[in-house]
């Protein structure tokens, strides 16, 4: 049976629940739902959409790195935007941190998030 390998780095923001930042099985990483909230625990409530997506996926980043990948590994993101006319501005930030790798992804608008957040991401990349 393969090993579970629970992943956690303080370089991210902490988990707000029972759940780990991410887990490890066999070569694939599987991040949890990543909100704007810094590595100190502060919620960027009020922040743009722009600084709220760099904050998520320096998060991300900051996970992968911890188990092992990166960004350029990164197979398949679904991301949860709380106002589907901010798709635009997010794609912009998104695009320009992610350069040249363009994992599947899916975008699904909802109507609200933790704490009045505008976005969350969800991970799975390769180790």
């Amino acid at each position: 049976m393969s090993e579970i390998k629970k992943i956690f780095t303080e370089k991210a923001c902490p988990p707000g629940g029972h759940y780990s930042q991410a887990v490890v099985h066999n070569d694939t990483v599987y991040i949890s739902g990543i909100l704007p909230i810094t590595k100190k625990g502060e919620k960027l409530v009020d922040a743009s959409i722009e600084e709220q997506t760099a904050c998520v996926l320096q998060n991300i980043e900051a996970i992968l790195e911890e188990a092992g990948s990166s960004l350029a590994k990164v197979i398949q993101m679904t991301i949860y935007l709380a106002d589907g006319d901010d798709w635009g501005s997010f794609n912009q930030t998104y695009s320009r941190i992610m350069g040249d790798h363009k994992p599947a992804r899916a975008a699904v608008p909802v109507s609200n998030l933790h704490y009045g957040l505008k976005i969350e991401v969800q991970v799975i990349a390769a180790v």
